[in-house]
């Protein structure tokens, strides 16, 4: 009786280790971190906001006729899931998604208030080939927007909106 102890013990010991050994979820390795191309620094980001200030005084000014927004806000959440939600509806509709475009627009008017000026998100990618294409390489496809799917709006206004960089 006490050697069936040890066997089922040992057995369940055994099972426990092969779990964990086995289990790729168990794994503590942290990822690679790449860092992307396009990357820059501080200093870099405070030359392009200044370099936006007539632009941004013009459209003030001229057009939305109170300082207008210089920003948007995302949550890391909502990035990574709009990005996952953009892949699979691409996906979905037959697209390989390689990208995002960034397009600046604006709100709809409110009574005589021009809107804000938003920043909004549209996914890109190639058309999947279809079975028999003429074509040769795919690597030629060019990406462009996918027309079809979703966009990314609503992200927070700058505190106040017309703040420069940094916030």
């Amino acid at each position: 009786m006490k050697k069936l102890v040890y066997l089922i013990l040992g057995v369940l010991f055994g099972a426990l280790l092969c779990y964990l050994y086995l289990n790729p979820n168990n794994m503590t390795e942290t990822p690679e971190i790449i860092k992307p191309k396009g990357v820059i620094t501080p200093k870099e980001a405070k030359a392009l906001d200044a370099a936006f200030n007539s632009r941004h005084q013009l459209i003030s000014d001229s057009i939305v006729k109170r300082p207008d927004n210089r920003s948007s806000w995302y949550s890391l959440d909502d990035m990574r899931n709009y990005l996952d939600y953009a892949e699979n509806q691409a996906k979905a509709l037959g697209y390989t998604m390689d990208g995002v475009r960034i397009y600046l627009g604006a709100h709809a008017n409110e009574g005589d208030q021009v809107g804000y000026t938003t920043m909004f998100l549209i996914p890109t990618g190639t058309k999947n080939l279809e079975e028999g294409s003429s074509m040769p390489l795919p690597a030629f496809k060019a990406s462009s927007d996918i027309s079809e799917g979703d966009g990314l709006n609503d992200g927070g206004n700058g505190e106040p909106p017309s703040a420069n960089y940094p916030q």
